[in-house]
């Protein structure tokens, strides 16, 4: 028999994290990990889009980082240590700095800003880029309101933007794709 997807017990607006604390689905909490969600699922798109099998396989551990990122949103801070929840590791933020650093060493140095777009993967990586700077200033609002969000976290979710910026500088390298130099009006 099937598990039916729908529950009815958040009708009321009400959501449980885990651990089964109730809380308003306007919670804090429940806006980061939906924004970590919504991000992983960008990531998805991207990683769809992409030729390259490092930067697929860098985005596949990326999405699964999410998840533990996710996982420790969603959980119930004062109830987290007596569960198993994953952890993210500073091993994670490295391998990010790794791709970054291997990705910078064969694209031009950036002279200028440039506008997102030139080719829809490269637009779409922009796109999760800001999801990402949406689900980092999410988690910061967190920490900011006492709500332990683990300092990793929030270290992960800003190396990731930076990643997703630099991948898109790559991918466009990659598809022959020119920058589009933004040019302020004086």
């Amino acid at each position: 028999m099937a598990i039916k997807i729908y529950t009815k017990t958040g009708d009321d607006g009400t959501t449980s994290l885990i651990g089964g604390t109730k809380v308003p689905k306007s919670h804090l909490r429940i806006e980061a990990y939906g924004t970590v969600d919504e991000l992983n699922s960008y990531i998805g798109l991207c990683r769809d889009l992409l030729t390259d099998d490092q930067g697929k396989n860098t985005l596949l551990e990326v999405q699964d980082r999410l998840f533990t990122i996710g996982s420790s949103l969603a959980c119930d801070p004062i109830k987290e240590p007596k569960m198993r929840i994953p952890d993210l590791k500073e091993t994670d933020v490295e391998l990010l700095e790794k791709e970054i650093d291997r990705m910078n060493g064969s694209i031009p140095p950036m002279k200028n800003f440039i506008l997102p777009g030139g080719h829809i993967t490269l637009s779409q990586l922009h796109i999760a880029r800001c999801v990402c700077r949406r689900a980092e200033r999410c988690s910061v609002r967190l920490e900011l309101e006492s709500l332990e969000v683990e300092a990793i976290i929030i270290k992960y979710l800003n190396r990731l933007s930076d990643y997703l910026f630099v991948l898109s500088r790559y991918t466009g390298q990659q598809l022959n794709v020119g920058e589009i130099p933004w040019k302020p009006r004086v």
